[in-house]
């Protein structure tokens, strides 16, 4: 590979790590935060207790989160200093108030909170968590603003040769950014319920502290329910928004070489990508025009012409980004995400027909489905970043001429092959964590070490 190649592939494997812990983060926060304000309003100890056992697992997760997160921006110096310099005028400044405000919002109030435990007044304390959520949330914002702008460019003027910020209510009120903001915390929303319910599932099957599990199992089932339908509304205003924006990303999803009109949704569809021909397809006749315009008649261009117009509009070159990596993210973050709406509806009939009666293991499924949010999340992002191919900034600036000039393909593979050796290490740490405090269940940390250490 070149050193192209290997710079994309280093930022790619940095990032999907970080977005393990940045859903879950998002996720967590807000179901403490609504724990312990039922405890402020009840008075039941019980949620204080659920609270606390959520709590940790949230600040596990939560300090690995920030160590990923900041090689990420080191990249943009060393492997990207052309993109840097690029944009750094745009995409400078969201980050910079990202940093300011978001982090250190929410740094400053997780300290409060993890110390303020009996030291500051019931409902006092329980704003420092909502803070917490609240600063999670602003950071997302601030860090989808600067990536909007690379997906559709807005609220500049070129200045030689280079894009200068002159609107910036332009560049904040991106529509890109407010399709993939809500998707995105949403996303991060039912990472977090499907967590709570998956651990709180293995307990309840283990008979261990019911109450405390069927509770926390209520309100991350409630969360699930409305967030998973909140991404699959919000996720298909995206859809029709790519078609506008991006209609190279979705042909590519569909893998629809010609244009068609009605456009018909793919089923199953292997094609050849030198050749645009396809050895199998099957398709939904006018369900893409649906999806595109809610209506069953409409136009989407397909892959061959959209090849054409962009070489009449930028040059030669090649337009089409990987039809195979494209294709299948869209569909296995969909089926993810319809097969988290079934479960969801799932875990409402456990709880309401049910009564938490469970006769049969098959329920460990819900333990399992832990991973359905993190599967979604991965190639939903596969899918937005690889589906911009081959440009960095959409129309603008091609990802070819965005890396650093005087970086060898050696040393980017070296730092590959560490970062990915530290990474792995780092999520097995996490996980390693996450598994003893969740089986471990409600007790105190200094509990959990007596029992787990022989020497305490």
């Amino acid at each position: 590979m070149n050193v192209v190649g290997l710079a994309q592939s280093q930022f790619a494997i940095t990032t999907v790590y970080h977005f393990f812990f940045v859903p879950l983060t998002l996720g967590l926060a807000i179901i403490v935060a609504i724990m312990e304000t039922i405890y402020v309003k009840k008075g039941e100890e019980i949620y204080k207790k659920m609270a606390k056992f959520w709590g940790k697992l949230f600040l596990i997760n939560f300090a690995v989160g920030v160590v990923t997160g900041l090689v990420m921006e080191f990249q943009f110096g060393m492997n990207w200093s052309e993109y840097s310099r690029f944009v750094g005028d745009i995409f400078g400044a969201p980050l910079a108030i990202e940093g300011l405000t978001a982090f250190f919002l929410e740094a400053t109030f997780i300290g409060l909170w993890v110390f303020g435990w009996d030291k500051l007044p019931k409902a006092l304390h329980a704003a420092t968590i909502w803070i917490t959520a609240f600063g999670a949330t602003l950071s997302s914002l601030w860090i989808l603003i600067a990536n909007s702008f690379m997906h559709f460019p807005t609220g500049y003027t070129m200045v030689d040769g280079r894009p200068v910020m002159t609107d910036f209510a332009a560049l904040v009120f991106n529509p890109h950014v407010w399709t993939q903001f809500p998707h995105t915390v949403l996303s991060g929303y039912v990472t977090g319920a499907f967590f709570v319910m998956g651990i709180s599932i293995y307990h309840i099957i283990k008979k261990s502290n019911l109450e405390f599990f069927q509770k926390s199992f209520k309100i991350a089932t409630v969360l699930a329910l409305i967030s998973i339908v909140g991404v699959i509304l919000v996720g298909h205003q995206q859809a029709q928004l790519m078609v506008k924006q991006q209609p190279m990303k979705m042909a590519a999803a569909e893998a629809l070489w010609d244009s068609e009109n009605p456009a018909s949704l793919s089923v199953l569809t292997i094609s050849d990508e030198k050749t645009g021909k396809s050895t199998i397809d099957i398709r939904i006749p006018g369900a893409l025009s649906f999806l595109s315009y809610n209506k069953f008649t409409g136009e989407v261009l397909g892959i061959n012409d959209l090849q054409k117009q962009f070489e009449t509009e930028f040059g030669p070159g090649n337009y089409i980004p990987s039809v195979f990596i494209n294709y299948w993210s869209f569909r296995i973050m969909i089926g993810a995400g319809f097969l988290m709406a079934f479960l969801a509806v799932l875990g409402l009939f456990l709880w309401v027909r049910l009564k938490f009666k469970i006769t049969s293991k098959w329920w460990y499924l819900l333990t399992a489905a832990i991973l359905l949010p993190y599967m979604a999340n991965t190639t939903g992002w596969l899918l937005t970043e690889i589906g911009r191919q081959p440009w960095v900034v959409y129309g603008l600036l091609k990802t070819s001429q965005a890396v650093s000039p005087n970086v060898s393909a050696s040393l980017v593979l070296t730092s590959l092959a560490v970062f990915t050796i530290l990474y792995g290490i780092l999520i097995v740490v996490d996980v390693y964590l996450l598994l003893k405090f969740a089986k471990s269940g409600p007790l105190d940390a200094i509990e959990i070490i007596k029992t787990s250490s022989p020497e305490a």
